[in-house]
């Protein structure tokens, strides 16, 4: 199941940053503040309905799970 996820994650990651972009003249440290900042964005921000309209953070913040 973990591995599952994990696939979903990197393939959407791969379809929303990756694909279609020039990554030509980038330096390794602006790419990872890029991955960075999307993942930040995926936990954070990104609306799951699965989650009765929460980000992952909110959800796991309405079960007390981690501070909000």
């Amino acid at each position: 199941m973990l591995g599952e996820a994990c696939e979903g994650f990197f393939g959407r990651l791969e379809n929303e940053v990756f694909y279609g972009e020039d990554w030509s003249g980038w330096s390794i440290e602006e790419f990872m503040s890029e991955i960075d900042a999307y993942i930040r964005w995926y936990n954070g921000h990104r609306i799951k309905l699965t989650l009765d309209g929460m980000s992952p953070v909110e959800y796991r913040a309405s079960l007390g799970l981690m501070a909000a």
